[in-house]
């Protein structure tokens, strides 16, 4: 079974913050073709990154930021350019995605992370949002999926394509909290498919942890 990568070919980022040098190209592939993005140095300095200065500037004393401060952070930056900003509860899936250690909170390094995939989602989005309207139609997100690596059913894309659409159209803000949930429930069932083949076993207790938490 091979996993669909969280950005197909959109791997090399662009839209970056001025002056700022993202380190690493191209997605890491892990076991089972599925594919993350850029990993961080552990000896790079974060006092030289100039997403730095945007996140502690709305961090807590404990150096992380929940989804308010997050949400400020992601406004403050501008990565949503011209559309309109994340919503909180899209900033608290967000956090959700990356929060392995289950605080409810984002570090710098998950922050990172994330910011890549934003740009990857972005990028993603203005390919297919060809009139800029801000919003795609139901088989254009069907396209932009696939895109991304996911091989779903139609009854599947249906389902996602009716809960993430208004009137018809697909904003952007929900293009990406679409594209965290794939991401974070695909990892989720990854994680627990051992033989790679697609079917796994869980306990009720375990499937509510991977699934109300996001």
């Amino acid at each position: 079974m091979a996993y669909p990568g969280y950005g197909g070919g959109f791997g090399n980022f662009s839209g970056q913050m001025p002056g700022m040098q993202m380190p690493g190209t191209g997605p890491n592939m892990l076991p089972g073709g599925y594919s993350g993005y850029p990993a961080y140095s552990d000896n790079y300095s974060s006092a030289d990154d100039a997403m730095w200065s945007y996140f502690t500037a709305v961090a807590g004393q404990d150096g992380e930021v929940d989804a308010e401060e997050l949400q400020k952070c992601l406004t403050q930056s501008g990565i949503s350019g011209t559309y309109s900003p994340f919503s909180l509860e899209t900033c608290r899936i967000m956090i959700a995605m990356l929060d392995r250690d289950y605080t409810g909170k984002m570090g710098f390094n998950e922050f990172k992370e994330l910011w890549a995939a934003l740009n990857a989602w972005k990028q993603n989005f203005m390919t297919i949002d060809q009139d800029r309207s801000g919003t795609v139609e139901h088989h254009e997100l069907s396209q932009a999926i696939a895109i991304m690596g996911y091989r779903l059913s139609p009854q599947t894309l249906t389902a996602i394509a009716k809960r993430y659409s208004k009137n018809g159209r697909i904003f952007f803000d929900d293009y990406v909290a679409c594209c965290v949930k794939l991401r974070a429930l695909t990892d989720f069932f990854r994680r627990r498919d051992h033989l790679q083949q697609g079917c796994v076993n869980l306990i009720y207790d375990d499937f509510l942890q991977g699934t109300m938490v996001i």
